[in-house]
């Protein structure tokens, strides 16, 4: 058992499924599953979604894909990279759905036998796809493609490109023949019908992340992270605590040392504005967050001894806010040090 946890609420993750698939309209949501489900466990998360009544799902990677292997209909799971080259065999094992990405991912899908692809269309990201100004039309003949998608570069912000890129991808409906056309993440939802088309495609909002502030009421947490007290401890006025003695303690005070660190994905950045909650309690973090330990102010929670578990505060889009880091990375890089504990 580790001394550290994630209490993961199945029932929360089924439920902003269900209000992202109602926020779609009259598409269907699908759910981005790539980093292990965003540091959950992507067969946890994928289990529980596909319960909830979602059948698309999105991961980045081959090994991604095989380790879904028998959860999910392969026809609906689809790997965003494409196909690399020597990566030929597993794409056309029937294990997913490859993302077609450049011609020479067409040229190497054809050579190995083709088959039911999707393809991505570049509308101003300049990142992965194919791009909307080259001869779609041309590279896409005679694909069998279920999927025709692009990626909105600034959907939780409020800017122009994102009715650019729409109408980019407008354009590019009528030259790639699919059976459907996605063009929204979970921020890019909350844009409108116009951006919804077949499939929407949500990730962070999933997880409990809110990426704008329209899709807040509609999304509950996930994720409780909880630390045990390795040691509780007196310390004297006048004491400093932790590396770079960055805190010195203004009175008497009662400290516990958690086992948590930077090594754990709790970040450095929260060094001595971070806390913890006990019991309706703020305790305040003291000093640095240090590789493995954390220390924090326990003098509001008598009660609180060695062995005892204690939650962050970690709301997400807070931590977003103080800290500068985004929700994204506050949820993948969760070590995998944690125990997972799922209640559902």
């Amino acid at each position: 058992m580790a001394n550290m946890r994630l209490v993961l609420d199945g029932a929360a993750l089924a439920e902003n499924w269900r209000a992202l698939d109602r926020l779609s309209g009259g598409a269907r949501a699908g759910a981005a599953v790539k980093a292990d489900g965003y540091g959950l466990g992507a067969v946890e998360v994928v289990t529980r979604l596909a319960r909830a009544g979602c059948t698309d799902f999105f991961v980045a990677h081959w090994h991604e894909a095989q380790a879904l292997a028998g959860l999910v209909d392969p026809a609906r799971l689809a790997v965003l990279h494409g196909i690399a080259p020597g990566e030929e065999q597993v794409a056309v094992s029937g294990v997913a759905v490859p993302v077609l990405n450049s011609a020479d991912q067409i040229a190497r899908w054809r050579q190995a036998g083709g088959g039911l692809c999707h393809v991505m269309i570049d509308t101003g990201m300049s990142r992965l796809g194919l791009d909307w100004r080259e001869d779609i039309a041309g590279l896409c003949a005679g694909l069998d493609v279920d999927l025709c998608l692009s990626h909105l570069a600034s959907a939780d912000e409020d800017s122009a490109q994102n009715e650019l890129q729409r109408q980019r991808f407008e354009q590019v409906r009528g030259q790639v023949s699919a059976r459907r056309y996605s063009l929204a993440n979970s921020a890019g939802i909350a844009l409108g019908s116009g951006f919804h088309f077949d499939c929407t495609r949500p990730g962070l909002a999933l997880y409990g992340g809110v990426p704008c502030p329209a899709l807040a009421e509609h999304i509950r947490p996930v994720m409780r992270l909880e630390a045990r007290v390795l040691q509780v401890r007196q310390v004297r006025a006048g004491d400093t605590i932790g590396y770079g003695a960055t805190f010195a303690a203004p009175r008497d005070m009662r400290t516990a040392t958690l086992s948590l660190g930077y090594a754990d994905g709790f970040k450095r950045a929260l060094s001595s504005i971070g806390g913890f909650s006990c019991e309706g309690q703020r305790l305040p973090l003291l000093g640095r967050v240090s590789m493995d330990l954390t220390c924090i102010d326990v003098s509001a929670a008598p009660a609180l001894g060695e062995g005892d578990w204690i939650a962050a505060d970690l709301d997400l889009p807070l931590a977003e806010a103080a800290t500068g880091i985004s929700q994204y990375e506050w949820l993948t890089q969760i070590g995998r040090r944690f125990d997972r504990v799922w209640l559902d």
